[in-house]
C-alpha cells in the first residue's frame, strides 16, 4: 500500500493539555507531531482533531492548536474517535481511503481509534513517532498491537516523503525544510 495524497486523511488523537505534560518523551513526540501537521496542511490533507473530555483534560495544546486554525474539533466520551458519530461522518465524506493517525495515548484512545478504523475497512498508518503514552512499554506494546490489527508503522519523515513521492513535487522544498528541523 502506498500512501496518496488524494486519498489519505488524518486523525489527530487527544494531545491536550492536561495530559500531554505526563507522556513519556512528549517534547519530542510535540516537535514531530509540529512537522507532520505542517507538513500535512501544506499538501492539503484533511486534518480531523478529536479531544476526549475536554472539560477534564483541557483543550489541545497551544501548539498544536495554533496551527490548526478553523479546523473542526471533535469532543469525545468514547476512547475511540471512530465511534464518535461526527468523526465517523466526517471521515465517510471525505471519501479516502487511508487514514494517517497520530496522537496520545498510544494505548487507550489511539489503539482503539485504529482497530475501529480498520474494522471499517480504511487502511490506516500509524506515525509512531507523533504519539505516545505515559509509560514507554505501554506506547511499545501499542504499537506491537496496531501491527498486528493490520496497521502499517511509519515515522514522519517518511509520511511526509511518501505524501510527495518526488522531489519535483510542487511542495517538495516546503517539506523538505520542515523535515531538516527534526
Amino acid at each position: 500500500m502506498r500512501l496518496d495524497s488524494k486519498q489519505t486523511a488524518m486523525l489527530l488523537v487527544d494531545v491536550q493539555e492536561r495530559l500531554f505534560a505526563h507522556i513519556h518523551n512528549h517534547e519530542l513526540i510535540e516537535k514531530h507531531l509540529l512537522v507532520l501537521l505542517k507538513g500535512l496542511k501544506t499538501l492539503e490533507i484533511p486534518i480531523l482533531c478529536n479531544q476526549q473530555y475536554t472539560k477534564g483534560l483541557g483543550q489541545t495544546i497551544s501548539s498544536v492548536h495554533s496551527l490548526l486554525g478553523k479546523t473542526t474539533i471533535y469532543e469525545k466520551c468514547t476512547f475511540s474517535c471512530y465511534q464518535n458519530s461526527e468523526v465517523t461522518e466526517a471521515l465517510e465524506a471525505l471519501h479516502v481511503k487511508c487514514v494517517i493517525v497520530a496522537g496520545v495515548e498510544s494505548h487507550v484512545c489511539v489503539l482503539q481509534s485504529v482497530c475501529d478504523l480498520l474494522d471499517a475497512g480504511f487502511e490506516v498508518i500509524v506515525c509512531a513517532d507523533a504519539m505516545g503514552s505515559r509509560k514507554a512499554y505501554d506506547h511499545e506494546m501499542a504499537l506491537r498491537r496496531m501491527e498486528q490489527e493490520g496497521a502499517s508503522l511509519a515515522t514522519t519523515e517518511s509520511l511526509l516523503f511518501e505524501l510527495l513521492q518526488s522531489a519535483l513535487h510542487p511542495q517538495f522544498k516546503e517539506v523538505s525544510a520542515l523535515v531538516k528541523t527534526l
